[in-house]
């Protein structure tokens, strides 16, 4: 049997900018930062002062009250979007293909604010008084299982955990599922809901996260003076769907996803490999699934973390790969407004990608102000341009030395 052609047909986000992809979307073409002041720790205990996060989302506009409370906030993310990119899609789930349809959504480290929350009562109060709901919402893999739970979808039912390259990672192995003839369907992507004392504890202390106390320039990929990521929350769910299937009910292709890279870096649990070889290799292997050349590509949307390193290592593996085409194509990070989503950040920026496909835009690189030598293309400084988009490359790596690259194509 050959290989299904699998095409994108619904997108559901909640990001810092927005949520819902119109909200996104629009604040990411103005330039607008979803960064300020953290207010789910206490800012003067830490050494970074700044978040991106979720402001003003209401979990029971999607699901009834008292399953929200149930539900770690990096589930509830989950649910929002994967329900908004169904009612995006028009994909009804009926016991007809409900066995068709599988979810596939990544999460980084998942319910830590439910782990802290029922370990302080543990230390307080006893065992006694730890909730029976405790494990269920805390294990990573329970955003996929509730999205299964909500929406009736009983085909393959999974959740990929590789750091800040979750995200990616489900959607790549869901693209293979469809693409397999494993289902016709599938919910992907990533979420994440990391805000809280512990993590921003163990990112402070790595010293991965911006100490720069001005919100509105701690984000600032590939700029000489960049210090570190800004943590951020949400997530972003694509519906994919086999080229078959969305013909036969006349949806809306947004594009087609054809290409799906993932390698190991078998270098540290931190830093990326030399040179960026693995990203490199990553990029090379999902070209070679989308049968492209690098000159095909017009877009990068890249991991761009505005951390020294992966900026550095990122720029000489696109050299690397993309020879003198690295720069004649663009490179942008979307991180700069919404901060670094650790495990969703695949899931909302491959809506990105394929909005940027849609619409013929770049989204920019924001904050870009002095140039660093080692990071010498095009990164759409400060202002989104408009621009035809056949093909988008998205790339997410993650601590472990986690490597992944998406290809997005213009749908024909």
């Amino acid at each position: 049997m050959s290989d299904r052609r699998v095409v994108v047909t619904g997108l559901g986000a909640v990001t810092p900018i927005g949520n819902d992809v119109k909200t996104m979307w629009e604040n990411l073409l103005a330039g607008n930062s979803g960064i300020d002041f953290v207010t789910q720790v206490d800012k003067d205990e830490f050494p970074a002062k700044v978040a991106a996060e979720v402001k003003d989302f209401d979990p029971t506009l999607f699901v009834e009250k008292k399953d929200a409370r149930k539900m770690d906030p990096f589930t509830q993310f989950a649910v929002a979007a994967s329900k908004m990119a169904l009612k995006d899609a028009s994909l009804e789930i009926t016991e007809d293909i409900a066995h068709r349809v599988g979810v596939w959504i990544g999460s980084g480290i998942g319910g830590m604010k439910t782990y802290e929350e029922q370990f302080r009562k543990f230390i307080d109060k006893g065992h006694k008084r730890v909730s029976p709901f405790f494990v269920p919402m805390m294990i990573p893999d329970m955003a996929a299982g509730q999205v299964s739970i909500q929406t009736g979808a009983k085909g393959i039912n999974s959740c990929t955990v590789t750091a800040c390259a979750s995200g990616a990672n489900s959607i790549g192995d869901a693209f293979k599922s469809v693409q397999r003839g494993d289902v016709d369907y599938m919910i992907a992507g990533g979420t994440e809901a990391p805000i809280t004392n512990m993590a921003f504890a163990g990112f402070c202390s790595a010293k991965a996260l911006s100490f720069n106390e001005d919100p509105k320039t701690a984000s600032r990929p590939f700029d000489k003076n960049r210090d570190g990521f800004v943590m951020g929350e949400g997530a972003g769910i694509l519906i994919l769907e086999s080229l078959e299937s969305a013909l036969a009910r006349g949806a809306h292709i947004y594009a087609e996803i054809v290409g799906y890279g993932a390698t190991g870096d078998a270098y540290h649990i931190t830093a990326p490999a030399e040179h960026g070889e693995g990203a490199a290799r990553a990029m090379q292997h999902a070209l070679r699934d989308a049968g492209l050349q690098p000159e095909d590509v017009d877009y990068i949307n890249a991991h761009g973390t505005s951390t020294d390193l992966n900026d550095k290592f990122e720029t000489e593996a696109i050299k690397t790969i993309f020879g003198d085409h690295a720069y004649k194509l663009a490179v942008s990070s979307t991180k700069s407004m919404t901060g670094h989503l650790l495990g969703a950040a695949g899931g909302v920026e491959a809506v990105i990608s394929v909005k940027a496909i849609e619409d013929s835009v770049l989204p920019a690189t924001i904050n870009y102000e002095t140039p660093d030598p080692d990071c010498d293309l095009d990164y759409v400084p400060n202002e989104a341009r408009k621009q035809d988009v056949n093909v988008v490359l998205s790339n997410s790596l993650g601590f472990g030395g986690h490597n992944v690259s998406l290809v997005f194509k213009k749908y024909q």
